[in-house]
């Protein structure tokens, strides 16, 4: 699907649930050390029995430059322009059908590959913006954003969505985030800078996810240990290799892989939740139930996952459970209009039209923008000159 605006999903696929992650107060069972070191688990995958070409596994061309890429510059950023008009010259470029256009396919590639091709996934569009405006001596880098985690599945995989985006820095103008899909940014979600490196362990991470998708093992193992050297702290890149391993059958390595992640972020209930599965297939009861009513605990206490439930009981038409979900995600997380609508729509089912109104009318107030606030308040009149739909 062409993109209108700019940003960057980055999906990174692994066995278990995605969910908002969080800590534990109980202790896990005592295990026996399995004896497979950190290095093991970066040594003993199965090599290609051809070589992955030496490019592709080259940090320096994930941002390169070609001659075409300069040529664009050239053609559309004048060299003479503050940072400010700089910056909106190339986005008018890069998002204009008419000058370039973009069409969505979902492959990670390098800012030249996504230029060539007019086409990739969001990190692909990401690198390639990146690499454009640093081109125009703009300051910019590559940002994670807080987004609310996609319970979503593909194939026989769940998948968890990571949104990056640009930030840019424009000294007396400030500071402006460049996102190739406005809908999943807002500025109240908490994000901060993180370096290449870090940008490109998810480049190679992705590519390894995209490899280990379509059953080709050998290079997807060469990929993730890739994103591996690049940041040994990545909690996901850990989790997506035990995830390969998992399929692979080794499930020693996979443990070793999920612990790893879990070492380097407690919280992350993905790996809790491989964890879990793998435990139960060995037959491991104690171990899976331990990590199974971690992930419950606390995916139960994210206001996002009791928004989700509270969206499925409205489609089941249990208005009530609905907001029992919401009222306690309007407690954790009192800035999101999405929230306080939902919440005014099933009051609005249930036939209650004063306490309809004072939810839509505050989902209103904290919406991020005009536009925003305008487009509720023809909702709300709409909504309210109605009578509630069975």
């Amino acid at each position: 699907m062409p993109f209108s605006t700019n940003s960057i999903r980055i999906t990174v696929a692994t066995l278990g649930i995605s969910m908002l992650l969080a800590s534990c107060a109980s202790q896990p069972p005592k295990t026996v050390e399995s004896g497979i070191t950190v290095n093991q688990l970066l040594s003993d995958g199965p090599v290609p029995k051809e070589v992955i070409a030496a490019e592709k596994l080259d940090y320096e061309r994930i941002l390169a430059m070609n001659a075409d890429m300069r040529s664009f510059n050239d053609e559309y950023v004048d060299p003479r322009s503050s940072r400010y008009l700089k910056l909106q010259q190339l986005l008018r470029a890069v998002i204009s059908d008419g000058s370039f256009g973009l069409e969505y396919e979902e492959r990670t590639r390098t800012a030249e590959g996504t230029f060539s091709a007019r086409s990739g996934n969001c990190l692909s569009f990401t690198n390639m913006f990146i690499a454009l405006a640093r081109d125009a001596d703009l300051d910019v880098r590559f940002q994670e954003v807080d987004v609310p985690p996609d319970w979503s599945l593909r194939g026989d995989t769940y998948v968890m969505s990571r949104h990056v985006n640009v930030h840019v820095y424009l000294a007396g103008s400030g500071e402006h985030v460049v996102d190739f899909n406005i809908d999943d940014f807002k500025s109240t979600y908490e994000r901060r800078d993180i370096s290449d490196e870090r940008a490109y362990a998810h480049y190679f991470s992705n590519l390894g996810v995209e490899e280990m998708q379509s059953g080709r093992y050998p290079e997807a193992f060469v990929y993730l240990r890739q994103a591996l050297e690049f940041d040994h702290e990545f909690a996901q890149g850990w989790s997506n290799l035990g995830s390969l391993y998992n399929r692979m059958g080794r499930m020693g390595h996979a443990e070793a892989a999920y612990l790893e992640a879990l070492r380097i972020d407690p919280r992350m209930l993905l790996a809790m939740s491989n964890l879990s599965r793998l435990y139960a297939a060995a037959g491991d009861d104690e171990r899976a139930a331990y990590y199974r009513e971690r992930v419950r605990y606390h995916r139960n206490r994210n206001p996002y996952y009791r928004y989700f439930l509270a969206r499925q009981a409205f489609l089941d038409r249990d208005y009530e459970q609905s907001i029992e979900h919401l009222e306690y995600a309007v407690r954790k997380k009192n800035w999101e209009d999405s929230f306080y609508f939902l919440m005014g729509l099933s009051y609005l089912q249930l036939g209650d039209e004063s306490e309809a109104r004072r939810w839509l009318e505050k989902a209103e107030s904290v919406a991020a923008d005009d536009a925003l606030k305008r487009n509720y308040q023809s909702k709300i009149d709409l909504l309210l000159s109605s009578q509630p739909v069975d």
